[in-house]
């Protein structure tokens, strides 16, 4: 019995230091000290394009539920403004060739051969 108690109050003590060390009581002058967030370490290019390899480059740090969600959403904002205007920029220079073809200007075709 007095065995037991004794292993008892062993691990009552051993559950309070590592308790204190880690809340901040041990030694070093208090808490843990905050972890940095990480931050996106391959952002997009501000000054040109993104392009395929910029994509397949990019990459998320980690959270504590997955990414973060600020990193995330400023990627997906840009890659979509990104595809908005390269959409707009097709649109306007397929509506040009079309008034190109019609006004006879640019012609796609090859000229018809002539029989001799």
């Amino acid at each position: 019995m007095v065995m037991f108690l004794f292993l008892v109050v062993a691990l009552a003590v051993v559950v309070a230091a590592v308790t204190l060390a880690v809340v901040g009581g041990g030694e070093g002058g208090g808490p843990l000290p905050e972890a940095a967030p990480e931050r996106l370490q391959d952002p997009l290019p501000l000054d040109r394009p993104v392009g395929r390899v910029d994509v397949e480059n990019l990459r998320f740090p980690l959270a504590a539920r997955g990414y973060r969600m600020s990193d995330v959403d400023d990627a997906l904002s840009r890659l979509g403004a990104e595809l908005a205007e390269r959409d707009s920029r097709i649109a306007d220079l397929e509506s040009a060739l079309a008034g190109a073809r019609s006004g006879g200007h640019v012609s796609m075709e090859k000229p018809a051969q002539e029989d001799q």
